[in-house]
């Protein structure tokens, strides 16, 4: 038996699946693709969440558009978080060309070109389904962990949702938050003071300022109402195809903050709604953080635990996570080691630093007596890539170089005038964009400071009153001078003798 012949008995027994799968593209071995040496990955390993990573243009995006595509055919909604902007394409057919069958023809399956059932969604003014989520919802300690802040001031954010919970006011948005604390410092300091104890002004402020610049990255579009529910993420079509929601993130790069507290917050949400799953056949949903390294690089060892945390907890859900990077060393120790899948395409060595990296990637993956990893992940041309997955025993595949597949639908963005009719056409957008401003805290807070100036008016001017009215008593009842003279025993004895005089 050739070399050839037994990477391709390598491959085929590495990647044979009992149950259902996706397929990557074909092994290869020297640089030649094997035809046939498919590469594919079992939908029951897919919660174990994966690592798309290479270097600039090298066909990062592409690969994440055939998962996508692939998963969204056998029922699985995705979601992709799309900072670039080039993934809206994915709702149209793609236009085909002879490379592309080319391509087919040496990987040994069919290419099919269509489009997929779309979702454009925003955080910010960009058109699309509004996401946000209410400052109740977000609740007191991935606040905190998003502001970055300290035990004691972790305490006074607690104490802030207690109160409003025990006085009934709603926390919809940061305007509503910001008020409370300057309640609680302000005009219901003894209020304050009587239930929960002295809470220092100080603290507050630093708290405000942190809540201003969130403020000044935009989360103030975030944060409010109409909340939006993670349940519409997990829709399927007329045709029984999984929606392919699109984030549109091209405006947010420069704000991290706002990234990161999105991604929380969506996290934090799916796992508390979604129900456990254990080991299915297939996962629920699958989740693409494209530009990975914006959460980790910005991120606090506060934030980085609670994302590691739900990272390890989220799969139970049937919960895949996807992170989109350009090196693995982009992503923490701990997250890397979580990650099933790897889709490593090929890394630049330009300085001594990269081969560093280089070597490091290199260590992650199986060792293989037909590849030496760290001469491929130099070698591989745009479309290609290293592929190490999980097979349905939770065991590592072997190692291999792929020709990946071509996408589907169309490798580009939409126009204008498709992107609108996208957008209008969707249900979500008729149920999520319109905006809500109900009597929350800072309303509620407002009218009550309010009556209370009102009332200590009243009390005021009753004082007042009651004052003026003593006054005037006290006037009525002191004599008026002149009449004390002539009424006086000597004025008067005065008079009568001056009068006995003239009688006389």
């Amino acid at each position: 038996m050739s070399t050839k012949e037994k990477f391709f008995e390598h491959i085929e027994k590495g990647y044979t699946t009992k149950g259902d799968f996706i397929t990557m593209g074909a092994g290869m071995f020297n640089g030649e693709t094997v035809t046939n040496a498919l590469v594919k990955i079992p939908l029951k390993t897919l919660n174990r969440h994966g690592l798309i990573a290479g270097a600039t243009g090298t066909g990062k995006t592409k690969t994440l558009q055939v998962i996508s595509e692939n998963l969204s055919d056998k029922g699985i909604p995705v979601l992709l978080m799309d900072l670039k902007g080039d993934l809206s394409g994915i709702a149209q057919p793609s236009p085909g060309h002879p490379k592309i069958d080319e391509r087919h023809e040496k990987i040994g399956i069919p290419f099919e070109a269509k489009g997929f059932p779309v979702e454009i969604m925003s955080l910010s003014e960009q058109d699309g389904v509004r996401l946000r989520a209410t400052v109740s919802e977000f609740g007191p300690v991935l606040l905190s962990r998003i502001l970055d802040l300290t035990v004691t001031q972790e305490g006074i954010v607690a104490v802030v949702f207690k109160y409003c919970d025990d006085n009934k006011l709603p926390l919809l948005d940061l305007k509503d938050f910001k008020k409370v604390l300057q309640y609680a410092t302000g005009e219901g300091k003894k209020e304050f003071q009587a239930a929960y104890g002295r809470i220092s002004t100080s603290s507050t402020g630093t708290i405000l300022r942190k809540i201003i610049e969130l403020e000044q990255q935009g989360a103030e579009l975030f944060f409010g109402e109409k909340s939006f529910d993670v349940e519409d993420l997990v829709r399927i079509d007329e045709n029984g195809r999984g929606y392919i929601n699109i984030i549109r993130l091209t405006d947010i790069q420069d704000r991290p903050k706002l990234f990161s507290t999105f991604m929380l917050s969506l996290l934090a949400e799916i796992y508390s709604t979604f129900p456990e799953q254990g080991d299915s056949d297939s996962p629920e949903l699958i989740l693409f953080i494209d530009e990975a390294h914006l959460i980790f690089k910005e991120a606090s060892k506060a934030l980085l635990e609670q994302i590691e945390s739900i990272v390890k907890l989220i799969r139970s859900k049937g919960i895949g996570l996807y992170f989109v990077t350009q090196n693995p060393t982009d992503v923490p120790d701990d997250v890397l080691a979580q990650l099933g899948l790897k889709v490593q395409h090929a890394l630049r060595a330009f300085t001594a630093k990269d081969r560093k990296a280089i070597k490091l990637t290199a260590e992650n993956y199986p060792i293989s007596e037909f590849y030496d990893t760290k001469e491929v992940l130099t070698s591989l041309g745009i479309g290609e890539a290293l592929i190490s997955a999980l097979d349905e025993k939770g065991r590592p595949t072997p190692l291999a170089a792929t020709l990946l597949r071509a996408p589907m639908s169309r490798m580009d963005v939409l126009t204008d005038k498709e992107l609108k009719e996208a957008i209008a056409s969707s249900k979500l957008v008729k149920k999520y964009n319109e905006d809500i401003d109900r009597e929350s805290a800072y309303e509620i807070l407002n009218e009550k400071i309010e009556k209370a100036q009102k009332e200590a008016e009243k009390e005021e001017e009753k004082k007042s009153t009651s004052s003026r009215r003593k006054t005037t008593t006290r006037r009525s009842t002191r004599m008026n001078p002149v009449v004390k003279v002539l009424t006086s025993a000597t004025f008067i004895r005065g008079v009568l003798g001056v009068l006995k005089k003239v009688i006389r």
